[in-house]
Protein backbone atom coordinates (compact mmCIF):
# COMPACT_ATOMS: atom_id res chain seq x y z
CA UNK A 1 0.00 0.00 0.00
CA UNK A 2 1.23 3.38 -1.33
CA UNK A 3 1.55 5.68 1.86
CA UNK A 4 2.46 9.78 1.75
CA UNK A 5 5.78 10.64 2.90
CA UNK A 6 4.83 14.04 4.56
CA UNK A 7 8.37 14.71 5.06
CA UNK A 8 9.32 14.75 1.21
CA UNK A 9 5.83 16.37 0.33
CA UNK A 10 6.84 19.46 2.42
CA UNK A 11 10.32 19.59 0.72
CA UNK A 12 8.83 19.47 -2.52
CA UNK A 13 6.49 22.19 -0.94
CA UNK A 14 9.20 23.81 -0.13
CA UNK A 15 11.06 23.63 -4.15
CA UNK A 16 7.81 24.74 -5.45
CA UNK A 17 8.15 27.91 -3.10
CA UNK A 18 11.65 28.97 -4.59
CA UNK A 19 10.18 28.80 -8.02
CA UNK A 20 7.27 30.98 -7.41
CA UNK A 21 9.34 33.35 -5.01
CA UNK A 22 12.03 34.05 -7.55
CA UNK A 23 12.99 35.17 -11.04
CA UNK A 24 14.55 32.30 -13.55
CA UNK A 25 17.94 32.80 -13.17
CA UNK A 26 20.85 31.67 -10.69
CA UNK A 27 19.40 32.86 -7.41
CA UNK A 28 16.45 30.22 -8.09
CA UNK A 29 18.69 27.91 -9.56
CA UNK A 30 20.62 28.17 -6.40
CA UNK A 31 17.68 27.64 -3.94
CA UNK A 32 16.64 24.56 -5.81
CA UNK A 33 19.82 22.89 -5.56
CA UNK A 34 19.62 23.39 -2.01
CA UNK A 35 16.38 21.75 -2.09
CA UNK A 36 17.50 18.94 -4.39
CA UNK A 37 20.41 18.44 -1.51
CA UNK A 38 17.54 18.44 1.25
CA UNK A 39 15.93 15.41 -0.71
CA UNK A 40 19.23 13.56 -1.23
CA UNK A 41 20.09 13.73 2.60
CA UNK A 42 16.35 12.81 4.00
CA UNK A 43 16.82 9.37 1.30
CA UNK A 44 20.24 9.11 2.71
CA UNK A 45 19.02 9.02 5.86
CA UNK A 46 16.73 6.56 5.55
CA UNK A 47 18.48 4.40 3.34
CA UNK A 48 21.18 4.47 6.13
CA UNK A 49 18.71 3.20 8.74
CA UNK A 50 17.20 0.33 6.35
CA UNK A 51 20.94 -0.91 5.87
CA UNK A 52 21.31 -1.00 9.60
CA UNK A 53 18.21 -2.89 10.35
CA UNK A 54 19.21 -5.49 7.56
CA UNK A 55 22.47 -6.03 8.91
CA UNK A 56 21.12 -6.68 12.40
CA UNK A 57 18.68 -9.33 11.04
CA UNK A 58 21.48 -10.63 8.70
CA UNK A 59 19.86 -10.52 5.56
CA UNK A 60 23.27 -9.95 3.37
CA UNK A 61 21.93 -9.96 0.19
CA UNK A 62 19.00 -6.64 1.22
CA UNK A 63 21.68 -4.79 2.28
CA UNK A 64 23.97 -5.18 -0.12
CA UNK A 65 20.82 -3.78 -2.82
CA UNK A 66 20.13 -0.90 -0.12
CA UNK A 67 24.03 -0.21 -0.06
CA UNK A 68 23.73 0.24 -4.29
CA UNK A 69 21.08 2.93 -4.10
CA UNK A 70 22.75 4.55 -0.89
CA UNK A 71 25.82 5.03 -3.01
CA UNK A 72 23.68 6.73 -6.26
CA UNK A 73 21.63 8.86 -3.81
CA UNK A 74 25.56 9.87 -1.95
CA UNK A 75 26.98 10.30 -5.76
CA UNK A 76 24.11 12.66 -6.38
CA UNK A 77 24.07 14.99 -3.25
CA UNK A 78 27.90 15.04 -4.04
CA UNK A 79 27.11 16.25 -7.81
CA UNK A 80 24.75 18.77 -6.67
CA UNK A 81 27.15 20.10 -4.54
CA UNK A 82 30.02 20.14 -7.17
CA UNK A 83 27.19 21.89 -9.40
CA UNK A 84 26.73 24.73 -6.79
CA UNK A 85 30.18 25.41 -5.91
CA UNK A 86 31.60 25.52 -9.03
CA UNK A 87 28.89 27.20 -11.16
CA UNK A 88 25.70 28.33 -9.27
CA UNK A 89 26.55 29.86 -5.88
CA UNK A 90 29.31 31.96 -7.71
CA UNK A 91 26.29 33.27 -10.25
CA UNK A 92 24.50 33.84 -7.49
CA UNK A 93 26.54 36.01 -5.22
CA UNK A 94 27.16 38.00 -8.25
CA UNK A 95 25.53 41.40 -7.98
CA UNK A 96 22.65 41.98 -10.31
CA UNK A 97 22.11 44.78 -12.96
CA UNK A 98 19.71 47.32 -12.71
CA UNK A 99 16.71 46.50 -15.41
Amino acid sequence: KAVTCEAIKGLIEEGEEVISGSDAGPVRDAGLIACGQAVEHYEMARYAALIAWAKAGGNTQIVSLLQQTLDEETRTEKSLAALAQNHIDRAAAMPRKAA
